[in-house]
């Protein structure tokens, strides 16, 4: 049986470790940055082999309130959700849906060419597939020399 050196202040890292983890994972998240920015839009980015794909969801958003540009490596998704002027503000009951201008700016993972990209709507879920430029896909590359 070895013995083991009692360390206080690794009980307490690990106190604080749990404490910051209860205050990142509130109930309630703001939606505007600290000096009242447009809302964070929510998105999942992936890679393919010949594509970065990203996806966010735009319900009941319109295409032509949509803007998206890509500028080197960083995608810039911006807009703006409109409220229903039909429905008088004191009539709501509820009234969850976030309004305002949106907007996200990602790094890419990769070159891509940008002039090759599409956009479409898929219930709700405006979808990107952005083609990887050619220097950014993998290739396989022999060795060449003496055989062993």
């Amino acid at each position: 049986m070895s013995l083991t050196r009692w360390q206080p202040f690794s009980e307490l890292v690990s106190l604080r470790e749990m404490m910051d983890r209860l205050f990142e994972d509130t109930f309630f998240q703001p939606v505007r940055g600290a000096r009242g920015g447009a809302m964070a839009l929510p998105v999942d980015m992936h890679e393919t082999d010949k594509d970065v794909v990203v996806r966010a969801p735009l319900p009941g958003v319109k295409p032509e309130d949509v803007e998206i540009t890509v500028s080197g490596d960083t995608l810039v998704i911006r807009g703006e959700i409109k409220r229903d002027e039909a429905v008088q503000r004191d009539s709501y009951v509820y009234q969850e849906w976030r309004y305002g201008q949106f907007a996200r700016a990602l790094q890419l993972p990769k070159a891509v060419q940008a002039d090759k990209a599409e956009a479409r709507y898929e219930n709700g879920v405006l979808v990107l597939t952005l083609p990887k430029a050619e220097e950014a896909k993998a290739r396989r590359i022999e060795i060449k020399g003496a055989k062993a």
